[in-house]
């Protein structure tokens, strides 16, 4: 019966709602996708969830092909107003970045050597193409026994992670509306959200997907020629759209697709836990802790001191730093928790959300996409 990928994909949706109604009773202290992550590690491991459910449901197949347009969107949430006070996100993410970087390569060393360290660094610093540098490079200096420490701390820095963010988030959140009001600014921002698009084809939902979808296209090939990563250019894409008022803002939830679309994307992140047996773990436990406590601890002081040196709430700059861990679409998603569990009106709610979702989604920007990239070939070329 599992086998029919309608059941496989009712099984792995059981997974999400049953994240969302713990986030939502727990008031955002356990998130999501916390709970996603680890119940279907546990559930394979017991043979609840047979190891190719994932093959079995179609949906992370096309959660893959949604990234793109999913990115798109997230551009269309940052309008110029918003976008031009953000230089701060950038300073605490990179801090963060240093932070991690000198932990692990000073303290693991001491404790098991010097490989060992440098495997860590590019998953700890976030991204898929940063794990793929380390394991590329240990396989070709020969050290393939190695390849599952980065495995096993991508795997679980996310779950690590999203229970830290969310508790630096909530806290801000409950100082940010007892002390703040609405502001002109975010007047202003409300009142650029309510512009209409330039042309009334593209409040056509078929044709706003469409031309979604040919950007994310466009960005792939222009990656193609360029070498940077598509992301990047699906992110520029939605921040030109929206501003350029050609796109609406929050496009995807416009075209009444954007919800659909994350399910399918969280089934891809939930499927990194996949082919992680109990042993792995148990044999690389020492040293997978080790660089997650130092990764996570630098992450979160170099947020704390670039927090103070820009002005910013600590408790607002530290989970910008700590979105290595998560990044897309993690990052996007313990927003939406943080601000529905925080206050109990719309107003706040929207607030909240407005105030945090921008220098998170830059921090992950920068960190996961950027800077992971360049810190891990930096490192393994140490190698």
């Amino acid at each position: 019966m599992i086998e029919e990928p309608l059941v496989a994909t009712v099984m792995l949706f059981a997974l999400l709602a049953l994240g969302e109604v713990i986030s939502i009773y727990s008031r955002a202290r356990i998130p999501m996708l916390m709970t996603a992550m680890i119940g279907f590690l546990l559930l394979t491991w017991t043979g609840v969830f047979p190891e190719n459910i994932l093959e079995l449901s179609t949906l992370p197949a096309l959660g893959a092909l949604l990234i793109g347009p999913l990115i798109i969107h997230m551009g269309t949430l940052m309008p110029l107003s918003i976008l031009k006070k953000q230089w701060r996100a950038v300073v605490i993410s990179l801090s963060g970045l240093i932070g991690a970087l000198s932990l692990v390569l000073l303290i693991v060393p001491m404790v098991f050597d010097f490989e060992t360290a440098a495997s860590g660094v590019g998953p700890i610093s976030g991204g898929v193409v940063a794990l793929l540098i380390t394991t590329e490079k240990l396989t070709e200096i020969g050290l393939t026994a190695m390849i599952v420490v980065p495995v096993l701390i991508a795997a679980f820095q996310t779950p690590i992670g999203m229970p830290l963010i969310a508790f630096f988030l909530k806290r801000y959140a409950g100082h940010y509306v007892s002390t703040t009001k609405v502001t002109e600014d975010e007047i202003a921002a409300q009142k650029e959200e309510e512009v209409p698009v330039r042309f009334n084809l593209l409040k056509n939902n078929i044709i706003l997907l469409f031309t979604v979808f040919v950007l994310a296209a466009a960005a792939t090939v222009l990656s193609e020629w360029t070498g940077l990563h598509f992301t990047l250019f699906c992110l520029l894409f939605g921040i030109l759209m929206l501003n350029g008022r050609l796109f609406p803002q929050g496009v995807l939830e416009k075209s009444n697709s954007f919800s659909f679309m994350m399910v399918a994307l969280i089934f891809v992140i939930i499927g990194t836990m996949g082919g992680i047996t109990p042993q792995d773990v148990i044999n690389n436990i020492p040293a997978v802790l080790l660089i997650l406590v130092c990764g996570v601890g630098g992450l979160a002081i170099g947020g704390f001191i670039a927090s103070k040196a820009v002005g910013w709430h600590p408790f607002k700059g530290m989970p910008i730093a700590l979105t290595a861990l998560v990044g897309f679409p993690g990052d996007y998603i313990i927003c939406e928790e943080v601000s529905r569990s925080t206050t109990d009106n719309q107003v706040d709610e929207t607030r909240v959300f407005n105030e945090i979702v921008t220098p998170m989604l830059i921090g992950g920007f920068v960190t996961v996409t950027v800077a992971s990239v360049v810190v891990a070939s930096f490192v393994m070329g140490m190698l």
